[in-house]
Order: C-alpha cells, then structure tokens, then sequence
C-alpha cells in the first residue's frame, strides 16, 4: 500500500500542476487577444464612400470583388488620409454593404438671395487687402463685417468667381478689380 502512495500523490500532483497551466494559459488568451473591429454599418459604408471620386470608387470595388482586401485597404488610407484602423474598418463596411457612387451635391456659392438687391447700410465699409507691395482697398456703404466675412470664407475655400461676384454686387467695382482683391485675401 505504502508503494503505491507515492506514484499517486506524484499522480495527483502532476494533474493539478496541468490544471493550474491550463488556467492561467486560458486567462492570458482572453486578455491579449485583440479586440474585434466593430460591426461593419451601412452608416459607416456611406461615409466611406462619400470620401471617394468615381475613378477611386471604382477601383476600390474592383479590388474588392478581386479578394485584394489589402489592397482595397491601402488604396482607401491613401486616398482618404484617415488612420490604417479607419481605413480597414471602411473597407469591411464597403464590402459588407456596397455603396452606388453619388457625385457630391453642388453646394451653393453664395447662400443668401440673388433676387433681393443688397441692402444699404448708414455708413461706409472699407475692406483692404494687401500682399507685397501691392494694396487694393474696396469702399461701399452695401459691405458690412458679416458679408466681407462671407466673401473671404468663399475666398478662402477656393471659390474665387463666388468670392468676386458677391464682392461686385455688394459694392461698385468691376469683376477684374474684385478678383485682383479677392488675388490678395491671404491669412
């Protein structure tokens, strides 16, 4: 009896050292494995493909339907200067939900009423712009900070023709001279 008492307390501990592996190997898995990406949406899916031009919509589809997801994943960091995790996550929501390309909506130039004449203020505006040696000054009592505001938002979006032609209706220079002035808008 006594010979066999031995082997088994070995035995015995032998398992419960396997046991106790077995755990703490179990554990360790569930804390560093990775976190699943979140579920792909089909909101997700129209964001990404608003960011897209048509040529880049296309071959990102082609590249899709190829099974390049690696590819597809590169090409939408590159065009979309989001992060690498962004751009995977796009992806999968792109080829869960495919997406028709929409040319983006043509936003208005000038948001307030052509129709209506601009209203005269009691007092006279003087708006100045000046790059170098060069300085153009526009005076008109239809300016005011709230409008020269909006011309140069215009300006500086890259609307220059929206820029000048509200600069001409809300003051009385010619559409060379409001584009020299608009040239000059430079913060």
């Amino acid at each position: 009896m006594e010979s066999l008492l031995i082997p088994f307390l070995i035995l015995v501990a032998v398992a419960v050292a396997v046991a106790l592996t077995a755990r703490t190997l179990s554990r360790r898995r569930t804390v560093t494995e990775p976190a699943k990406p979140p579920a792909e949406s089909a909101e997700l899916a129209r964001e990404a493909a608003a960011k897209l031009s048509e040529d880049e919509h296309r071959r990102l589809y082609a590249l899709i339907a190829q099974g390049q997801a690696m590819a597809a994943i590169k090409l939408y960091y590159e065009v979309s200067g989001q992060g690498l995790r962004a751009s995977r996550d796009a992806v999968a929501a792109l080829a869960a939900h495919p997406q028709p390309f929409r040319s983006p909506a043509q936003v208005p130039s000038e948001p307030e009423d052509d129709d209506e004449p601009p209203q005269r203020f009691p007092y006279r505006y003087r708006a100045i712009a000046s790059k170098g040696d060069v300085t153009r000054e526009v005076s008109s009592n239809m300016l005011n900070d709230e409008i020269y505001g909006r011309i140069r938002t215009l300006a500086k979006s890259g609307n220059i023709e929206a820029a000048a032609t509200a600069l001409t209706r809300h003051s009385d220079i010619t559409m060379k001279q409001a584009r020299e002035f608009i040239a000059l808008l430079d913060d």
